[in-house]
C-alpha cells in the first residue's frame, strides 16, 4: 500500500471514528453542596470547595436561583426582586443592540460600566442570578472581591466562574410550593412534640453541630459539609424522613420537599440537554444534594452525576 493510500485510508477511518467518539462522551454534572450564608468564622470554607471546582474545570455553572421566566416562584420567593425587574423595564428599556453585543464578549474584554449595563438587563429580564453576577463584577472587578462575603454559595460561584471565563449562570431552583412545605412542616414539628420526632430532629442537629466543629477549625467545613453521609442526613432532615413516626404531616414534608427538587431536577436536565457542555456543574444547599441526584437518575439517567465524595 502506498503512502498515499495509506493516509487516505487513516483520513477516512479518523473521519468515520470521530463523530462516534464524541457521541459516545456522555455529559456530567458534579453536584456541590454548600451551606448558603455561613458565620464569619468558617467564612473562607469555600476555599477548598473551590480550588475543587476549579480543577474539575466546569464548561457551564448551574446555580440555586429562579429561572427568569418562573414568575410564580419569583412572587414567592423573591417578591421584591420582581418588584424591581418590573419597575426597571418601565424606567430603563434594554438596549437590546448593546446587550446582544456585549453579550458575545469575554469577561475580560469589558470594563465596569459594560458589566454594570449588562447587571441592569439581566435585572430588566428577571434573571437574578446573572443580574448578581454582573453586579459583582461591576462591584469587585475581574479580580472579586478580596474578602469573603459569608455567603458561601455567591463566593464559591462568582469567583468560579471569574475564573473559568463563563459568561453566563444557569438558574435551576423551583419555589412554587413553598407555602405548602412550610406548612406541613410546622404541623409535623407541632405534632412531633408529642410522638418523639421533634426530639429526633434536634438530637440530628446537635449531632451535626458537633461534628461540624473541628472541620471548622481546620479550615474543612466545605468538604465535611460534602460528605456522603451529612448529605444524606441534611436529605433525611429536610424530607422529615429520619422520623420514625410517619403520619399525614410527615408524608406532606416528604412530599412537598421531594417535588422542589423535581422540579429542580428538569430544570436542569432541560437544560444540559439543550445545551452543547460536556463537563457541567451545580452549586446548591447542601440539603438538595441527595434529592436532586435521585431525581435526576431517573429523570435523565444517561447524566453522569457527580458528587465530591465520590
Amino acid at each position: 500500500m502506498t503512502t498515499h493510500n495509506l493516509i487516505k485510508k487513516l483520513a477516512v477511518t479518523l473521519f468515520i471514528i470521530f463523530p462516534m467518539i464524541c457521541l459516545a462522551q456522555k455529559k456530567e454534572l458534579l453536584i456541590i453542596g454548600t451551606m448558603h450564608t455561613v458565620p464569619n468564622i468558617v467564612k473562607n470554607a469555600y476555599r477548598p470547595l473551590l480550588k475543587y471546582a476549579i480543577d474539575y474545570a466546569p464548561e457551564a455553572i448551574y446555580v440555586e436561583y429562579i429561572p427568569a421566566q418562573d414568575t410564580i416562584s419569583l412572587k414567592v420567593h423573591t417578591p421584591k426582586f420582581l418588584h424591581q425587574s418590573d419597575s426597571i423595564q418601565g424606567e430603563r428599556p434594554i438596549d437590546e443592540i448593546s446587550y446582544h453585543t456585549l453579550r458575545k464578549k469575554k469577561l475580560t474584554e469589558l470594563n465596569n460600566e459594560e458589566y454594570h449595563l449588562l447587571a441592569i438587563s439581566y435585572l430588566a429580564q428577571r434573571d437574578k442570578a446573572n443580574y448578581s453576577y454582573y453586579n459583582y463584577l461591576a462591584t469587585y472587578g475581574i479580580e472579586g472581591c478580596k474578602k469573603p462575603s459569608r455567603n458561601e454559595s455567591e463566593d464559591l460561584t462568582f469567583k468560579l466562574a471569574i475564573r473559568m471565563g463563563i459568561t453566563e449562570l444557569y438558574p435551576i431552583d423551583y419555589h412554587r410550593t413553598d407555602k405548602f412545605y412550610y406548612e406541613a412542616w410546622d404541623k409535623a414539628i407541632i405534632d412531633g412534640k408529642t410522638n418523639g420526632n421533634t426530639n429526633i430532629l434536634n438530637e440530628l442537629i446537635k449531632t451535626n453541630n458537633k461534628q461540624r466543629i473541628l472541620p471548622s477549625i481546620f479550615g474543612n467545613l466545605g468538604k465535611y459539609t460534602n460528605r456522603t453521609e451529612v448529605l444524606q442526613r441534611y436529605y433525611l432532615m429536610n424530607s422529615f424522613r429520619f422520623a420514625p413516626c410517619v403520619n399525614e404531616y410527615t408524608q406532606a414534608v416528604a412530599k412537598y420537599w421531594d417535588e422542589r427538587n423535581f422540579r429542580m431536577a428538569l430544570n436542569i436536565s432541560e437544560q444540559v440537554k439543550e445545551k452543547p457542555y460536556i463537563k457541567n456543574i451545580l452549586i446548591v444547599g447542601a440539603g438538595h444534594v441527595i434529592s436532586l441526584q435521585k431525581a435526576l437518575n431517573v429523570i435523565y439517567p444517561d447524566l453522569q452525576v457527580k458528587l465530591m465524595s465520590e
